[in-house]
């Protein structure tokens, strides 16, 4: 694809919140947890939002707050809430997204608008920028499978030039972005295909529910309709009166062991390759096993009833009560099997 120039950031007046009253911070996350924010900004254009970043020694950047945990003492410092918006075609089948965007609002549009590519990423929380941090994926496609270009403003040399999928270092739900704050994402350039029915199926439970074999192709409409149906029925579809879906998602990733790793811990458990001769294992199945099923309590959260790689607020919790649920399955799959659990989301002043 052919990639814009590196250019110079336009700079823009930034719309200061300061003044107004204080919000914890949990109104903006989907854990609805997190304390106290410093002075709190809203952006809603890139140049406010280059603006906002460029002198700030330290800054919290929020757009969707899906996968993020933020300590009860909140965030002693600049806020920027990340609310720019818009999509549109820049050359032939690419499409441009603002941070900002709603993920599944873009998804919708591609869906709608003939664009194949995105629909099994249908349902996920969050905004279209913070999916290349993350590497987002679901029911066999990440967003990197897609991503031509992050345009991204670089702290560091106060530019902002777009990223190739190499230079954005991605993999299993990771990327040069996540846990490096030299690098806002501004935008994103996904390539789809124009067609009206999916990309091919490759992941087993979606083709079992589709009626049809792994490979074959459906209409967009029915793989974003089934996504959809499958990640409500896992508490993973946001509903404000469904406290399964105040979380951030899966809280920890599947781990991933060398084949010698493998080998030697002598599991019966699903499995299946990953890169370089290693193996993923299903981090749930690991946490079920090691004895902590659908619906395990602490203070005020739990496991998910639905989904048992979900840890929830059930609205009377708080983050210190979470991590608390979060060390004791950790520390419960590490003593059972000798498999270390890593946290997917980012922890902001607070670990576990």
């Amino acid at each position: 694809m052919r990639c814009p120039e590196t250019v110079e950031p336009r700079v823009g007046a930034v719309h200061d919140l300061s003044a107004a009253p204080q919000t914890d911070l949990s109104a903006y996350t989907t854990l609805r947890l997190g304390g106290p924010p410093g002075d709190l900004t809203v952006a809603t254009e890139t140049d406010q939002l280059v603006a906002s970043v460029r002198n700030a020694a330290s800054i919290l950047l929020l757009a969707g707050g899906s996968n993020v945990v933020i300590g009860d003492g909140g965030f002693d410092g600049p806020v920027v809430l990340i609310r720019t918006r818009g999509i549109r075609e820049v050359e032939p089948s690419v499409l441009r997204v603002a941070a900002g965007e709603p993920w599944d609002d873009f998804v919708s549009y591609a869906v709608e608008n003939g664009y194949s590519g995105l629909e099994c990423l249908s349902g996920i929380p969050g905004s279209a920028g913070a999916t290349p941090i993350q590497n987002v994926g679901a029911y066999g496609a990440e967003v990197a499978h897609t991503i031509v270009a992050v345009h991204a403003y670089d702290r560091k040399s106060d530019t902002v030039r777009a990223m190739t999928p190499e230079e954005c270092g991605f993999a299993y739900r990771a990327s040069v972005f996540k846990h490096n704050d030299r690098y806002v994402v501004l935008e994103v350039d996904f390539r789809l295909e124009r067609s009206d029915e999916s990309a091919p199926i490759r992941y087993a439970e979606l083709a079992r529910n589709l009626g049809v074999e792994a490979g074959d192709r459906v209409p967009l409409r029915q793989a974003r309709d089934t996504v959809l149906k499958l990640r409500a029925g896992k508490g993973m579809v946001l509903d404000p009166d469904d406290r399964d879906t105040w979380s951030v998602g899966s809280f920890f990733t599947n781990p991933v062991v060398s084949a010698a790793e493998w080998a030697s811990l002598g599991l019966e458990a699903p499995h299946w390759p990953a890169a370089d001769g290693s193996v993923k294992i299903p981090a749930a199945w690991l946490i079920e096993n090691a004895g902590f099923p659908k619906g395990f309590a602490g203070d005020g959260v739990s496991i998910s009833t639905k989904h048992t790689l979900a840890l929830t607020n059930r609205g009377t919790g708080t983050t210190s009560a979470l991590l608390d649920l979060a060390r004791t399955v950790r520390d419960g799959v590490r003593d059972k099997f000798g498999v270390e659990l890593h946290p997917e989301p980012v922890l902001v002043n607070c670990a576990i």
